[in-house]
């Protein structure tokens, strides 16, 4: 308990010299810089600008007030990264999601690590540490895979060796970005997988991917079905079928399943005839699941 007291006293007296306008420190070589640079200071939350360089463009709602509560009650346990721009004033490389809920729950201050980049040294950090984390969808990866070829000017090779990844992998997360916007939104929201999506890629005609994706989420096909499914396609013996299956769903059933989906953030299957006549199916894998998705139905 000692030793945390000195790191967090330590934390906010890094901080008030921060505020010193006589200490202001904006590259690694001035006075003070070795004691703020790589230490961990409590920085006030209002001094601190989100990262117009973050590749996640969608947070989850339920998550946020979950990681907000684990904070209320046991505080930040790893700092935000941030970048100096100015005196008193930070911009967010890494952390975002732990600064929303900080924000969330009305902290002043928030533990972070100082670093002093330009902009092309933060676009990168930014990136490259996005891209090691669990929760990043698969299109938001290609994203940021496609950021750092583009503004970093990196190659497939370079980059591989960058973030720790096969080109093969990188190559294969990247092909994402060459389907329909729709099946793109269907991967980041969970209605497909990455597994249907590198399937879907080898269609190149985007209404006949927009067709299987629809026979995809209407009839709940596998990977394997899907792969098949594309083949049969590409041999020219699936076009019809793939086609008629596909818009056999009336369209309010659609996009109905969506918006259940969205509500109750999990994927959800709807079968259904012209008629309109068909079924709903909800998965889940735990009891945990089961009654949070109860309580979203019933209210309970």
């Amino acid at each position: 308990m000692a030793k945390a007291t000195k790191k967090q006293a330590l934390g906010r007296g890094l901080s008030a010299l921060l505020k010193d306008p006589e200490n202001d420190i904006k590259t690694a070589s001035d006075k003070n810089a070795d004691k703020v640079v790589g230490n961990i200071v409590e920085l006030d939350i209002e001094a601190i600008e989100v990262n117009p360089f973050q590749p996640r463009s969608s947070f989850n709602t339920e998550a946020l007030e979950e990681l907000a509560s684990s904070i209320r009650e046991l505080g930040v346990i790893q700092p935000i990264t941030v970048r100096k721009l100015d005196f008193n004033k930070y911009q967010l490389v890494s952390g975002e999601r732990r600064f929303r809920a900080s924000k969330l729950i009305g902290l002043e201050t928030v533990p972070a690590y100082i670093r002093i980049a330009n902009d092309q040294e933060s676009l990168e950090m930014a990136l490259v540490e996005n891209i090691q984390r669990q929760d990043l969808d698969p299109i938001e990866i290609a994203l940021s895979y496609q950021r750092l070829i583009d503004e970093i000017q990196l190659t497939q090779e370079k980059l591989s060796d960058r973030v720790g990844k096969k080109r093969s992998t990188i190559t294969n997360y990247m092909r994402l970005l060459r389907l329909d916007p729709i099946i793109q939104t269907g991967i980041r929201d969970g209605f497909v997988s990455m597994g249907h999506g590198r399937a879907l890629v080898n269609i190149e005609k985007k209404t006949d991917q927009i067709a299987l994706y629809e026979r995809i989420i209407g009839e709940n096909l596998s990977v394997r079905d899907t792969e098949r499914a594309v083949k049969a396609y590409r041999e020219g013996d699936d076009t019809k079928k793939t086609v008629k299956k596909s818009s056999t769903a009336p369209a309010f059933v659609k996009k109905a399943s969506q918006d259940i989906g969205n509500h109750l953030a999990t994927k959800v299957s709807v079968n259904a005839t012209e008629k309109g006549k068909g079924k709903i199916t909800i998965p889940f894998n735990s009891e945990e699941e089961f009654q949070r998705i109860k309580k979203l139905i019933v209210g309970e």
